[in-house]
């Protein structure tokens, strides 16, 4: 940590909580999930209250998780370069768990159940639960919202104080210091994740604003459509976010296993920043429905999709193809989990790019094919980036444990994921508590069938998880100033 911070003991600490924290709620949100696929697969009974409540929670709460450890994640790999505010981060984790809370009472005490989007106007028409859970909601999530800005926005402060903007974005690439040597790759990603997941945040809050404003006030109405936009933006933009602060602990990480640097060229630095751009635009391909909206936007959000996905991945698959190939690597549990999550997220992101296009979308669009991409990138993507990046923040030893683990977690995984796509090619619906009152029995048959091995899988990866955790517990290094 030549120019990061001088406690790096201190940052371990603060790291570890958020680790815990994050893997804790995953753990509960995994739990939901595989209820739900019981109760679609007939093995067990949920009123639809009880079902929309859950997918409130597994969504939302599952989102707010996954980015809240991604940006953890991005503060250690800033931690390694900068001094960013350890302050910040704890101000940030109590928010984050105190809305993380708050949440867990609005939806499963409150039973609030307007959806992970809580598009507008659903949390306020004919509800069937209490005005106080909706307003719980809402300032729950506010409270998680503030708490992200504090930490992405000290991280871009530590950033550019101690990189200056040009480099920390690679742009000095292009000119006068293109000689000089380039701010690691962990800097631009972080840099990328933090610029957007900010600008998402911020589209969110003000969103949650005008809610809050109906809620104390509810003869106040506002446009559905703006408001349906916004919040696409800010629950699309920083699930993408989460995404990209794994792959930016993967280039930060990786060269320590294959004693390989990895290099920020000129094609890494245009990569990068192109995603930056594109991805603030890639939601509109959840605008293709919206007949009332110009096609422009439609036409933007297809190109903006294929965008999106191109060139953070290119760069990423062929770099670790370089850090991989002949390095003599010794495949312990981290590198493995890293690649094998590098892998889900190619998968999850093509299985995305064939839903956003635009004539396939007209048929898949409300199909099981939708929850079958996004659990992808996450199930067997994003997951075994941050499972790989916490045994190694805990120096675990346990490695055979760790790799049981992981066999389990992607044969689950895989399972629980299969099931949707086979739902998706068959047209079963999304968002059905239960697929009895379908008037197709072929297609009630399969898709029950589909629920319930995909419960079978859930259960799976949810044992795998627990193996993994095992493994954390009994092979921990007692080692309070390693850096990891």
């Amino acid at each position: 940590m030549s120019t990061g911070t001088s406690h790096p003991g201190r940052d371990r600490r603060v790291i570890v909580v958020w680790m815990v924290t994050s893997v804790a709620l995953f753990l509960v949100m995994v739990t939901l999930g595989i209820l739900m696929r019981l109760a679609q697969g007939d093995v067990m009974a949920i009123t639809p209250q009880t079902f929309y409540a859950l997918m409130t929670m597994h969504g939302l709460g599952m989102a707010g998780t996954l980015f809240s450890a991604g940006i953890a994640m991005v503060w250690y790999v800033a931690a390694r370069h900068a001094r960013p505010s350890r302050l910040a981060m704890w101000i940030a984790w109590a928010l984050f768990l105190a809305g993380g809370l708050a949440l867990l009472a609005a939806t499963l005490i409150g039973k609030f159940a307007a959806g992970w989007y809580t598009l507008y106007p659903l949390p306020f028409l004919k509800a069937t639960w209490p005005g106080w859970s909706t307003g719980l909601t809402i300032v729950s999530l506010m409270a998680m919202g503030v708490g992200w800005l504090v930490a992405l926005l000290d991280i871009l402060r530590a950033l550019a104080v101690e990189h200056g903007i040009a480099r920390m974005f690679a742009w000095d690439r292009f000119g006068a210091g293109a000689g000089r040597e380039a701010a690691p790759a962990g800097v631009l990603i972080g840099a990328v994740c933090a610029v957007a997941g900010v600008l998402g945040t911020i589209v969110g809050a003000a969103s949650l604003m005008m809610y809050l404003f109906q809620w104390f006030a509810p003869a106040t109405q506002f446009d559905p459509l703006l408001l349906k936009n916004s919040m696409f933006m800010f629950g699309h933009t920083i699930v993408n976010v989460a995404m990209y602060c794994g792959i930016g602990v993967v280039y930060e990480l990786m060269p320590g296993f294959t004693g390989r640097p990895w290099k920020v060229t000129k094609t890494v630095a245009v990569a990068w920043n192109a995603t930056l751009a594109f991805i603030l635009f890639a939601y509109f391909h959840h605008l293709y429905m919206d007949f009332a909206q110009p096609v422009t936007l439609h036409v933007i959000g297809q190109i903006a999709s294929y965008s999106s996905a191109v060139p953070a991945t290119a760069v990423t698959v062929f770099g670790l193809g370089g850090q991989l190939h002949r390095s003599g690597l010794r495949w312990s549990f981290v590198p493995a989990a890293f690649t094998l999550g590098i892998l889900g997220w190619v998968l999850g992101g093509i299985t995305a790019v064939v839903d956003s296009t635009i004539a396939v979308n007209l048929v898949f669009h409300n199909t099981l094919w939708v929850p079958a991409h996004f659990h992808t990138y996450f199930l067997v993507g994003f997951v075994l980036l941050l499972f790989g990046f916490v045994h190694h923040l805990l120096g675990s030893r346990a490695e055979r444990l760790a790799k049981s683990g992981l066999v389990v977690m992607l044969t689950g995984g895989y399972l629980f994921v299969l099931m949707f796509f086979l739902g998706g090619l068959w047209s079963v619906p999304r968002r059905f508590a239960s697929y009895q009152a379908i008037p197709y029995p072929d297609l009630v048959a399969h898709a029950t069938r589909f629920a319930a091995w995909g419960a079978v899988g859930g259960s799976l990866f949810l044992l795998g998880a627990l193996l993994y955790a095992a493994s954390l517990v009994t092979g921990r290094q007692p080692a309070p100033d390693r850096e990891g």
